[in-house]
């Protein structure tokens, strides 16, 4: 969310050369080496029948990329407007396939062509970085040319039963070729990452989210199908098309439920995800013979800050709080919103008894003084606001003591939460007595 704006700045024509140098070298020695080494590859080629069935195949994979891009459209229309992405790329399909099929400048060649598709018809209108997609690309091409080094043409044949070679080297070469692909492009992916951040970047962020490696690796297998498939039939990769299609829409399904649980102003759990989290949790911790606690939290004075200084400064201030919540705990403990003020926290994984007690308290005392220590600005005309002096109330319930459901725990952690607002606010309170460990 956004305060009052008194206009959006102008955008640069030229962004790259606001990159720090580091990065810019990195750009430009990836791109000058992908350019060079699909040159020099294709230049080597012969002029003889052979490269000429080698370029149809690449201008023909090309094309089938093309198509792709043009029938998934409509599906990604749709992800713009509830998901705020483009393009989810599937293009691996056909980049992968090149790679097995192709030698490596031309599918080096493929890659681009490709890419350069997905510039004028995606990313282009979505007013992308062309710096950016041209160091993907960049990156794409090299893995290709690696992966097609690792697989001659006779262990491809030999996979798709056409050959007098090995199947099993043949099946090895492919998941190799796979490995290496992938491996290739995230290193890249990730170095320009890691350059590119002022701080030193989490280890997720690089390496990416597993649902996007699973995705990756199912499109790497439709490749493999792709290029087996014109081993045998060069018509029936057009059977891949249908299968590419399906990926589309369940990856917009899996987008559409995170966007159904996600809450729109702080990007936390609803609550009803978050119930559904708490009691997975909880499960887990009986089977596991372990404690959970519930920490409920509510913005003090928050009316004021809304009246004070507009709605728009107060969501500001629940996304400040929220980016808190996520910062102070694990990524296993779920953060949701309640409504209004009020956030919902489950630490998980706790020891049992007075141990377990002491650390959800000591939690909770850090996210407070975390917020405690909070200054909020809010863009607007004259140059806008910083909102400080925010405070919040803990209420803590933990198995054991206080209850073991997690209708149980939520009553007594509100109860401890209205002992901290009696008490004054900006306390963290625990139990049913709203006590203070330790005191």
């Amino acid at each position: 969310m956004t305060g009052i704006r008194s206009g959006e700045p102008e955008r640069p024509r030229w962004p790259f050369r606001g990159l720090p140098a580091r990065v810019l070298t990195v750009l430009v020695l990836v791109e000058l080496t992908a350019v060079v080494l699909v040159v020099t590859d294709v230049a080597r080629l012969p002029w003889d029948r052979d490269t000429g069935l080698l370029a149809l195949g690449a201008l023909g994979l090309a094309a089938l990329g093309a198509v792709h891009t043009e029938l998934a459209t409509g599906i990604e229309r749709v992800r713009r407007r509830v998901a705020h992405v483009s393009y989810f790329d599937l293009s691996t399909v056909w980049t992968f396939a090149a790679a097995l099929l192709l030698s490596p400048g031309m599918a080096g060649l493929v890659v681009v062509a490709v890419y350069g598709h997905l510039w004028w018809r995606v990313w282009r209108p979505a007013g992308a970085h062309l710096y950016r997609h041209a160091y993907t690309t960049a990156t794409v091409v090299l893995a290709a040319m690696a992966a097609s080094v690792l697989v001659p043409s006779e262990s491809l044949t030999a996979a798709a039963g056409v050959g007098g070679g090995s199947r099993v080297v043949g099946y090895l070469s492919l998941l190799l070729a796979m490995a290496v692909y992938g491996l290739v492009n995230q290193l890249l992916v990730a170095t320009a990452l890691a350059l590119s951040s002022p701080h030193r970047p989490q280890w997720r962020r690089l390496v990416g989210d597993w649902d996007d490696h699973v995705l990756e690796g199912a499109t790497l297998c439709l490749a493999v199908l792709a290029a087996l498939a014109v081993q045998r039939q060069v018509l029936l990769v057009l059977l891949v098309l249908p299968p590419l299609l399906v990926l589309h829409r369940a990856v917009l399904i899996r987008q559409l439920e995170e966007r159904a649980n996600t809450d729109a102003k702080t990007n936390l759990l609803t609550a009803v995800a978050w119930r559904g989290r708490a009691h997975r949790a909880l499960a887990r911790a009986r089977r596991q013979r372990g404690a959970v606690a519930v920490l409920i939290l509510d913005l003090d004075h928050f009316k004021a800050v809304n009246d004070g200084y507009g709605h728009l400064a107060g969501d500001e201030v629940l996304s400040a709080v929220a980016g808190t919540l996520k910062a102070q705990v694990r990524e296993v403990d779920p953060v949701g919103r309640f409504g209004g003020e009020e956030f919902v926290v489950l630490l998980a994984g706790l020891p049992v008894g007075p141990e377990g007690r002491e650390l959800a308290h000591n939690a909770a005392e850090r996210i407070r003084r975390t917020v405690r220590s909070l200054a909020v600005h809010v863009d607007g005309q004259g140059g806008g606001i910083t909102i400080c002096d925010l405070s919040v109330s803990v209420g803590v319930a933990v198995t054991g003591g206080d209850g073991e459901s997690l209708d149980e725990l939520l009553q007594v952690a509100d109860h401890a939460l209205y002992a901290a607002k009696r008490a004054g606010r900006d306390q963290v309170r625990t139990g049913r007595d709203g006590s203070v460990p330790g005191r």
